[in-house]
């Protein structure tokens, strides 16, 4: 009787916490983050041009502000406005173009990060 009365109590709390409405949290974030179906592309081409009206280089860059910084999505967003073309000595970056020579990832995130944040805040139209 007791086994039985245990396996119903870790049950009965397994489906409660399952019915939460708030994640199990570790610090201030989420235990697990769950995406839902179509986000990895919406997340990789958040400064995709709407139809229509084209934008310019230097407001996709700053639609890429808006993902978690140090995340491999601000830098897939970078990558898809300029692609990549690392060099194996590449020159110090005189301009947000220059930072596709950068190989190392971190690098060139913290390049484009450095050039998009110092771009002055474009009048939305």
């Amino acid at each position: 009787m007791r086994m039985i009365l245990a396996v119903a109590a870790v049950l009965y709390s397994a489906s409660a916490f399952a019915q939460a409405d708030k994640p199990p949290m570790v610090g201030d974030k989420p235990l697990v983050q769950v995406k839902p179906k179509g986000t990895k592309e919406a997340a990789a081409k958040p400064a995709a041009a709407p139809k229509g009206k084209p934008q310019s280089i230097a407001a996709r860059l700053q639609a890429c502000l808006e993902l978690d910084d140090g995340t491999k999505d601000r830098l897939n967003c970078y990558d898809a406005i300029i692609p990549p073309t690392p060099k194996p000595k590449p020159a110090k970056a005189k301009g947000y173009a220059d930072c596709r020579f950068l190989k190392e990832e971190d690098e060139r995130l913290a390049c484009f990060n450095g050039f998009a944040e110092s771009i002055p805040k474009l009048p939305k139209s």
